[in-house]
């Protein structure tokens, strides 16, 4: 049977017209669905970028608030050593504030951070003692609250002796035991104008070295401060404390009632001068909270002071910036003196020469300090914890640190002392000189 040569041909025509004709209604399909896709991207695209906005607003409201809240006056410099001679640098006001929370738990308002400090301590020269090594760890953990504009709420947790208000520090080696941390901190900030007012027990407000008041050492009562701007970039603050220093059901209170003046001056471009005159009146009459710790090495009959504290304090720092910015040249005095001593004893100085700064990743900082201090011409209990003597005394300390990376410094500091009057050495040989370096490893986070 011979096949029709047409029907084939017609067969693939008719096939060619279908498909031709089912062609745009496939295309269309295939628009469609891209159409569809493009549109749903483009609506997560839309949700992230109001969320971006809405994030973005939020962190514009909380910058328009930290603006609006006038801040605590400026350093002179920025605290820069791990554990500075007697007397470093005067310290600025602390405000207490930790680095801003980051990332996806951040809290409006919630400011957290510490550091962690790991040091070791080689004390030699001592004729009548053995030569001690030591390993000594600090930590501190702070955090502040913005409950409103101008009204702040923070607390600290820090290692160390309850009982003992000038160190935070924790000798290892009890066997193992665990570290004892207390509560450093609490207190109420409120900011308005030029004012701010503390209350609770509350971060140092005074200019200082370690001369008069220790590092560690936590103010408990209330306090203010109140700037100027005089223009010109001079500055002029006025700094108060009423510190409750032991609370008596029967006898009278002991405290203190100070004040100090600080005063910033540009002298140019490249030179500034920071003056602080402060008066520092304690009344002693209640002793109950006080243990031996607290008595140190004032002068002490019957279990009680000898001489009364009356301080005037005066503290001067030159700051030369002209050379590099990372190698500024401080030239810091300090001088204190008793006005109500039972002892001729009642004067103390420091002086300080430093150059460089640990702010920034490669910075290197050197400092030489030299101090005298009378044995009843600072109020022990509260002054410098870096000596074995804490009056009485001649120093020469050399500080080096260095900052390897971001937010680590390591130092080295040595002091060379003995004490400064044989008739006060007590149980230290007076022609001795004692000699202590330390290793210091800190981290802040």
């Amino acid at each position: 049977m011979r096949r029709n040569p047409v029907l084939p041909v017609r067969f693939v025509l008719l096939a060619a017209t279908a498909l031709s004709a089912a062609s745009p209604a496939l295309a269309q399909d295939v628009r469609l669905d891209t159409l569809e896709r493009q549109l749903t991207d483009q609506q997560q695209r839309i949700k992230q970028l109001e969320a971006l906005v809405a994030e973005q607003a939020e962190l514009l409201r909380q910058v328009r608030a930290e603006r609006a809240t006038p801040p605590v006056p400026p350093a002179a410099a920025p605290p820069t050593a791990l554990a500075a001679a007697p007397a470093p640098a005067p310290q600025a006001v602390a405000v207490a504030t930790a680095p801003a929370t980051t990332g996806p738990f951040r809290i409006p308002g919630l400011d957290v951070g510490g550091d962690l400090r790991v040091r070791e301590e080689l004390n030699f020269g001592d004729g009548d003692a053995r030569d001690r090594w030591r390993s000594v760890l600090r930590v501190r953990i702070r955090a502040s609250y913005t409950v409103a504009p101008g009204l702040t709420i923070g607390a600290q947790l820090a290692t160390g002796d309850p009982d003992d208000p000038n160190s935070t520090d924790i000798t290892l080696g009890n066997f193992d035991d665990d570290l004892d941390i207390s509560l450093d901190q609490a207190w109420i900030r409120y900011t308005r104008g030029g004012l701010t007012a503390y209350a609770g027990k509350f971060p140092q407000i005074f200019q200082r070295t370690d001369l008069v008041w220790d590092s560690d050492i936590v103010p408990e009562g209330v306090g203010a401060i109140y700037a100027l701007d005089l223009g010109s970039g001079a500055k002029l603050d006025a700094r108060a404390i009423y510190f409750i220093i032991d609370e008596a059901q029967a006898a009278r209170d002991s405290d203190m009632l100070g004040g100090q003046l600080v005063a910033s001056l540009p002298l140019s471009r490249q030179l500034s001068l920071s003056l602080a005159g402060g008066y520092y009146h304690y009344r002693l009459d209640s002793l109950g909270g006080a243990d031996a710790g607290d008595f140190r090495s004032n002068l002490i009959v019957g279990g009680r002071y000898l001489s009364d504290f009356h301080l005037l304090d005066g503290i001067a720092s030159l700051t030369w910036r002209g050379a590099d910015p990372r190698w500024p040249v401080t030239l810091t005095a300090n001088y204190v003196k008793n006005l109500d001593a039972a002892v001729a004893a009642d004067t103390g100085f420091n002086l300080e020469l430093a150059a460089g700064r640990t702010a920034q990743r490669g910075d290197w900082r050197v400092a030489y300090n030299f101090s005298q201090v009378g044995v009843d011409a600072v109020f022990a209990a509260f002054t410098n914890d870096n000596l074995a003597l804490a009056t009485n005394y001649k120093l020469h300390g050399l500080d080096v640190g260095f900052v390897p990376v971001k937010d680590v410094v390591l130092n080295i500091v040595y002091y060379h002392y003995r004490p400064l009057d044989a008739l006060y050495a007590g149980t230290n040989q007076p022609h001795d000189w004692l000699d202590r370096v330390r290793l210091n490893f800190l981290v802040n986070f």
